[in-house]
């Protein structure tokens, strides 16, 4: 087993395509496929089911690339710290879709000053935040536990090498723009809210009520919309009288000042805080954007 083959491998998953990794990493196809199989032999598994239709990650594959990942990456920052000289900074974070989270990550950016760099930041499913701080792919994951889904998430974050560190907590807040019906009122309770359109982010094929982003997953909602991403979500706000329910922080510098947050009467805490790597001692960089996060602790920050 090589390096290289590590990368080989990687690589044709990330494509989800052996022709398209082979144009990536200029080798010919059947240059490519020959080195996997050689490899496959050597381990005594399949990593790759292949199909006219593609290849598909065997169950034995997916577990296997989580370790190559492991090892590729820790060999990129064993070269960058001591054979490349000019190497360009890097810093990777996951996180659900929190608009305080980005702008965390937007001040990062702006305090660390440095003329290169190579920074990247994730707005994605809850397993995928998970994988992706386990996986090396970002040093830190932002998420919520609350007393729901509190122990289903710390099995995971144990069987994952990982642990959770809380960094403040927050009531609910419904999350809607600010034409709505319910706009103008102090306090929104769950029967209001029956008639107009509940939104939640898809959690793909983890779509497991403990996996869900927001607050009530439970609830026996009459009309349910889900998408993928915050844009689509703010557009189904305005075009439905659509809302979600949220930790009531609004960064308006993000997104706009047309949307608002006004407390659930059937409020519950959400406990937000960020993931890392257990016994792996957070960056510099992460130390700022940990510091970043904290801030929205801050009572005039919360609705």
């Amino acid at each position: 087993m090589t390096l290289q083959q590590l990368k080989y491998a990687l690589t044709i998953a990330d494509c989800n395509s052996i022709n398209e990794a082979s144009k990536q990493l200029f080798i010919s196809q059947p240059s490519l496929s020959e080195t996997i199989r050689e490899l496959e032999t050597e381990l005594g598994f399949d990593i790759f089911l292949r199909s006219n239709r593609g290849i598909v990650i065997t169950p034995e594959g997916e577990e296997f690339l989580g370790y190559a990942r492991q090892v590729t990456e820790q060999f990129g920052l064993l070269k960058s710290k001591y054979i490349d000289k000019k190497t360009k900074e890097k810093f990777s974070v996951s996180t659900q879709h929190y608009t305080f989270a980005v702008q965390a990550f937007v001040e990062t950016v702006k305090k660390t000053g440095m003329e290169q760099y190579e920074f990247a930041v994730h707005e994605t499913t809850t397993t995928s935040v998970i994988e992706n701080v386990k996986n090396f792919k970002s040093e830190i994951g932002v998420l919520y536990q609350n007393d729901f889904n509190e122990k289903v998430l710390n099995k995971m974050f144990r069987e994952n090498g990982l642990e959770f560190v809380e960094l403040f907590q927050s009531d609910t807040f419904v999350y809607l723009w600010s034409g709505h019906p319910l706009a103008g009122q102090q306090v929104i309770s769950m029967e209001e809210l029956d008639e107009y359109p509940c939104l939640s982010f898809d959690q793909g094929k983890n779509n497991s009520l403990y996996l869900a982003e927001e607050m009530k997953s439970t609830y026996d909602y009459r009309r349910l919309i889900k998408a993928n991403d915050r844009a689509t979500l703010l557009n189904l706000m305005r075009g439905l009288n659509a809302y979600t329910l949220c930790s009531g922080i609004i960064c308006e510098d993000l997104n706009g000042d047309d949307y608002m947050a006004i407390p659930l009467k059937e409020t519950e805490k959400m406990r937000i805080g960020y993931l890392k790597r257990k016994g792996v001692k957070i960056s510099p960089i992460g130390e700022i954007y940990i510091e970043e996060l904290k801030k929205y602790k801050k009572k005039d920050i919360l609705l």
